[in-house]
C-alpha cells in the first residue's frame, strides 16, 4: 500500500514506480556519480527519483528502464528544488519488484502523453511525455574541452571506490556526441539535446560492434531518425533546475500509435 505524505512533512514514506527514463550520470561532491530518473507512480502520476548513486547500490536494486520499484523518499528543501515531482530518495530502500510487461508499456504511456509544454508548465508540472512531429534528428560532435572535462570526471567517479559497497560498471569513455532533435508541438518548432543515458550507451554499444564512429551514427540516424519517428516515439521532457521554463530532452520512448476504432 502506497502511503500518502502528510502536507508539510519531511519524513520518509513508501511509495512505488515504474521507471521510463535515466539520465547520463553526474557527478555529485556528496554523492558521487548520481543519475536523476523519471518514472510514473502506480496512479499515472510523474516523479524525479535522485539522487541515485549506482555504484551504491547492491545488484538486486540496480534498476533499469521499465522496472518496477519500491522507495522511500522525502521531498527536497524548497531552496534546492521547487518542482513539485521530486522525490529525495533513500537509496538503502530501493527494492526491485519485477518489470512491467511489454505489453503493459503502451497503455500506461498513452495515459499521460501531452502535446503541449506550455500546458503543463502552466498546470505548474514539470515532467512531461511528450507527443511531437520529429523534424529532424542529428548527431553533433562535442568540443575536445567537453569530452575531456567529462573523461575527468569518469576517471574521479572510479577513484570515489568504497572496499565495502559494490561498483557499479561504469563507461570507458565518454560519449564523443550530442545527440538532437528538431521537433513541432502544439506550441511550435523547438530544439533539443536527448540528455537519455541510453541513447549516449546504445551509440557507444553500436560503435563496439560495428568498429567505427561512422557506422554507428549511421545507425544511429537510421533508428532514432527514421525508424523510431514512423513506428511511433514521445520525447520523455523535464526542466532544469534552475531555469524552470527550460524543458530538457530527458529521454526517448518508443510509443505506439493507439490504432483508431472503425465505425462502419
Amino acid at each position: 500500500m502506497v502511503q500518502q505524505r502528510p502536507d508539510g512533512t519531511l519524513e520518509l514514506v513508501n511509495d512505488e514506480a515504474f521507471v521510463i527514463v535515466k539520465a547520463a550520470p553526474r557527478r555529485s561532491e556528496k554523492y558521487g556519480e548520481t543519475v536523476c530518473c523519471a518514472a510514473l507512480d502506480t496512479a499515472g502520476n510523474w516523479v524525479r527519483l535522485y539522487p541515485v548513486s549506482f555504484r551504491q547500490l547492491a545488484d538486486a536494486q540496480r534498476f533499469k528502464r521499465w522496472d518496477h520499484i519500491r522507495y522511500r523518499w522525502s521531498k527536497p528543501k524548497l531552496s534546492q528544488d521547487k518542482r513539485s515531482e521530486s522525490r529525495r530518495v533513500d537509496p538503502n530502500s530501493i527494492e526491485i519488484l519485477n518489470e512491467l510487461r511489454a505489453a503493459d508499456r503502451n497503455p500506461l504511456l498513452q495515459r499521460c502523453v501531452v502535446t503541449s509544454l506550455v500546458k503543463e508548465f502552466e498546470a505548474g508540472r514539470s515532467l512531461a511525455l511528450l507527443k511531437a512531429e520529429i523534424l529532424k534528428f542529428w548527431c553533433e560532435p562535442r568540443s575536445e574541452d567537453d569530452i575531456k572535462k567529462e573523461d575527468q570526471l569518469l576517471v574521479q567517479m572510479r577513484a570515489q571506490n568504497d572496499l565495502f559497497a559494490p561498483t557499479a560498471p561504469l563507461p570507458t569513455g565518454s560519449c564523443p556526441y550530442s545527440f538532437k532533435y528538431r521537433f513541432r508541438d502544439d506550441d511550435g518548432v523547438h530544439e533539443g539535446t536527448c540528455q537519455d543515458w541510453e541513447t549516449e550507451q546504445t551509440f557507444l554499444k553500436r560503435r563496439r560492434e560495428l568498429g567505427n564512429d561512422q557506422d554507428a551514427l549511421d545507425w544511429m540516424m537510421k533508428m532514432f531518425g527514421v525508424t523510431y519517428p514512423n513506428k511511433g516515439m514521445a520525447l520523455a521532457m523535464g526542466t532544469h533546475r534552475y531555469r524552470a521554463e527550460q524543458w530538457l530532452i530527458n529521454g526517448i520512448v518508443r510509443l505506439d500509435a493507439v490504432p483508431q476504432l472503425s465505425l462502419l
